[in-house]
């Protein structure tokens, strides 16, 4: 099978903090192990020398990689690579590679990958559009947006069963009928940040290090974790990590949200609290993990994956987490919480008790273990046929 995928990157300066590219830099490979023929089009290359690439713009924006796709360009790169399956990891582009495949005479195969919902859901069933993609009011039109390419996909990919709820729901709020065309493939694991959990050799009563290891944006619950911080903190049993994964951004993404370097100084100026850089080295972000007792999840409501939270689990770190979308889903429920009080009561716990946090290091483990790049490939494959 001759694979091309469009990969969408967002962080052109700072490739290890684009999920989107992490995904594919190990996905591309592990499609290659089994034979196929994988091109990966993007402004970075992804994968390794078995896999082809295209070099493609940088869209400036977010808003730009949802709007302003090159059918042109789209057209040529498919007369030269006929593929037999094109992935979108942008799935508002679906239409407009649609567009192409029909001028380049292509029966391709068309999958959208849902790497990110731009929208949540309320407790009530009410559909709330995401805060990061509405500067302007543009929310709604992301949302037809994705919308239509749902309805030009023949797959539509998402990451987890929560996703595939949320998207389902969504779609039939706006009268479009994925049917038979969604597939759960969820994204694969870094194998280099896999750990047996009995090799951690920092006692939890000396090391009672919890890692905060996201973005941080204000939309992913940021506000809130800096609140928890403070009581996380404030007994001295625990100590804080917090990861500052972007460095310095460029002026055009400070321009529509500051909220990292605004959160990265409030978390800054707490007692007891660490915000560190892996400068982009993935040799020192695993370090920087493997010297944490436990992981601390987002606050992101429509939080469809979590590639920071396998990060942390397949280094063998428990990871605590508000009651949310996927991570209610997949993080074990005796670690998740609804007050600060319980989260705090958690930490102190993963932090004193050796007994529940080697038992939760390996269920945190064991959770990854299907999300290996090799079984990931197959369930791409499978979902392409």
């Amino acid at each position: 099978m001759r694979v091309l995928y469009l990969l969408n990157i967002s962080n052109p300066d700072r490739l290890s903090a684009d999920s989107g590219w992490i995904f594919a830099d190990l996905l591309a490979p592990a499609l290659a192990d089994t034979g196929a023929e994988v091109t990966v089009a993007a402004p970075a290359p992804a994968g390794d020398v078995r896999c082809g690439f295209h070099r493609t713009k940088v869209p400036g924006t977010k808003y730009r990689a949802r709007f302003s796709a090159d059918v042109d360009e789209l057209v040529a790169l498919i007369e030269a690579e006929r593929p037999d399956a094109v992935v979108a990891n942008q799935i508002e582009e679906a239409p407009a590679i649609r567009t192409a495949l029909l001028e380049a005479g292509s029966d391709a195969l068309l999958a959208g990958y849902c790497h990110y919902l731009p929208f949540s859901f309320a407790d009530g069933g009410q559909l709330l559009l995401d805060p990061s993609l509405d500067d302007a009011g543009l929310g709604r039109p992301v949302l037809l947006a994705f919308a239509a390419g749902l309805a030009a996909c023949d797959r539509v990919l998402v990451h987890s069963a929560t996703a595939a709820s949320w998207v389902s729901a969504a779609a039939t709020r706006m009268t479009v009928d994925i049917g038979e065309r969604l597939r759960v493939v969820p994204a694969p694991r870094d194998e280099r940040l896999v750990r047996d959990p009995a090799a951690r050799t920092t006692p939890s009563g000396a090391g009672a290090i919890g890692v905060y290891n996201h973005r941080l944006y204000a939309h992913y619950g940021t506000g809130q974790f800096v609140d928890l911080a403070r009581d996380l903190v404030a007994s001295g049993t625990v100590r804080l990590r917090v990861m500052d994964l972007f460095g310095q951004r460029r002026a055009e993404r400070r321009g529509l949200d500051d909220s990292p370097e605004k959160m990265r100084d409030q978390l800054a100026a707490l007692p007891h609290v660490q915000v560190v850089s892996d400068r982009g080295d993935r040799v020192r972000y695993k370090n920087l993990l493997a010297g944490a007792g436990f992981g601390i999840a987002p606050f992101r409501p429509g939080c469809p994956w979590s590639m920071s939270v396998i990060d942390c689990q397949g280094m063998g770190l428990p990871v605590i987490s508000p009651r949310l979308g996927w991570l209610a889903e997949h993080i074990d429920p005796e670690l998740c919480f609804t007050t600060s009080a319980e989260a705090v009561a958690l930490a102190e716990r993963l932090a004193t008790d050796d007994e529940f946090h080697a038992v939760h290091a390996k269920r945190a483990h064991a959770s990854t273990a299907d999300f290996a790049p090799a079984l990931v490939a197959a369930r791409y494959l499978e979902a392409l046929s």
